[in-house]
């Protein structure tokens, strides 16, 4: 965000930007120690924030996210592409695992066929081969 320019009217943080308000002008910091003052939108902004926070810690260890050594802005979103298709990944196995490999078979074989069927459909632009 730096580089373009923009900033962010509401952010939700945790405890350790507490006293940071009068920094930021013009920014809506929401964090747990102003619970009591807080309107439900943004009650429900932070428990959402409070959900996402186990998912990023275990990225950080499972997927050892806690330091990039890839060069630059490319290695960076590499890093995280790759972290997402990993942990995303894992998840799916552990799915295949508590359903059974007969159902994921079975998903297997009815996306083949759907995509047997949208290879033998016909375009309808009028060329012909």
């Amino acid at each position: 965000m730096q580089e373009t320019g923009a900033r962010p009217k509401t952010v939700v943080v945790d405890l350790g930007y507490r006293g940071v308000d009068a920094l930021n002008e013009g920014v809506q910091i929401i964090h747990r120690g102003k619970h009591k003052s807080l309107t439900a939108h943004q009650r429900k902004l932070l428990k959402r924030r409070q959900s996402i926070e186990p998912v990023i810690g275990h990225l950080k260890a499972d997927h050892r996210m806690d330091r990039c050594w890839y060069k630059g802005q490319d290695g960076d979103a590499l890093r995280t592409v790759l972290s997402a298709v990993g942990f995303n990944l894992r998840w799916l196995l552990r799915k295949i695992i508590e359903k059974g490999i007969a159902f994921f078979c079975a998903c297997l074989f009815m996306l083949r066929q759907a995509l047997n069927d949208l290879s033998t459909a016909r375009p309808q632009h009028g060329i012909t081969a």
